[in-house]
């Protein structure tokens, strides 16, 4: 049984994240990423913005997944807005990729012009748990703008129509709904992922629209684990497992 192998990737060391695949070096890549990314890649390509970008992980996976796609990053820690760079140096998609260093709420990037707006933010508010003396750390683990603040700043971003996909926790989802609405963005597709068949949903992935009417579409659960506790081959397809074998 493999190991979560995107875990193990080494600060600064680039390396390929799969035989053949994506060179990249930085903040850690989680299962979430991956899924997000798969997630997205089903809507429209286009002109995208990704929210907080770290290192660039889900810029360098929709690009790779659809040549035809142009992504901003935005980032608010300077060392991972660097190491996003290196990423798209290293990836040969400078053509393609930018970083904008900066909180994405006051960032100079055009309005209502993108086609998709993604983000992986952090799960847990400002206050809550934990907080690591490291800045850097702290800001990739707790929020520093609102649930609110993030709606608000991808429906600014988006065109009419525009998809808004993100990942976020369970115990999350009203907070998030409320903000989606609040800042006119309808929630159209959803999609929950739980460990196994027997366990509860720890996450989710979610596409808004702006503008759009009301109609949502639940998609089957993403299970890690089936019943007879092994991956299951959408989870291995998701973390390009099989690249690695």
């Amino acid at each position: 049984m493999p190991s979560i192998l995107f875990y193990d990737i080494p600060m600064k060391e680039c390396k390929e994240l799969w035989p053949g695949g994506l060179r990249y070096a930085g903040d850690p890549v989680g299962t979430d990423s991956l899924a997000l990314a798969d997630f997205t890649a089903r809507s429209e390509p286009g002109r995208g913005v990704d929210l907080g970008c770290g290192s660039g992980i889900l810029l360098l996976l929709l690009s790779s997944a659809r040549p035809e796609t142009e992504m901003v990053g935005v980032e608010i820690r300077p060392g991972a807005a660097e190491e996003c760079r290196a990423n798209i140096r290293a990836n040969r998609m400078e053509s393609r990729c930018s970083v904008i260093t900066g909180d994405y709420r006051t960032a100079a990037l055009p309005r209502g012009e993108a086609d998709l707006v993604v983000t992986n933010p952090p799960y847990f508010p400002a206050g809550r748990g934990g907080i690591s003396p490291d800045r850097e750390r702290a800001l990739m683990r707790t929020e520093s703008a609102t649930i609110a603040e993030l709606c608000a700043a991808a429906s600014s971003l988006l065109r009419p129509g525009g998809a808004f996909c993100l990942v976020h926790r369970t115990e999350r989802m009203a907070e998030l709904f409320s903000a989606l609405t609040g800042a006119g963005l309808e929630p159209k597709r959803l999609r929950l992922v739980a460990p196994d068949p027997k366990s509860a949903p720890l996450l989710f992935l979610l596409e808004a629209r702006r503008g759009t009417g009301p109609g949502m579409a639940v998609e089957p659960t993403l299970f890690q684990r089936g019943a007879d506790g092994r991956e299951t081959a959408e989870y291995r397809r998701i973390c390009h497992w099989e690249e690695a074998l």
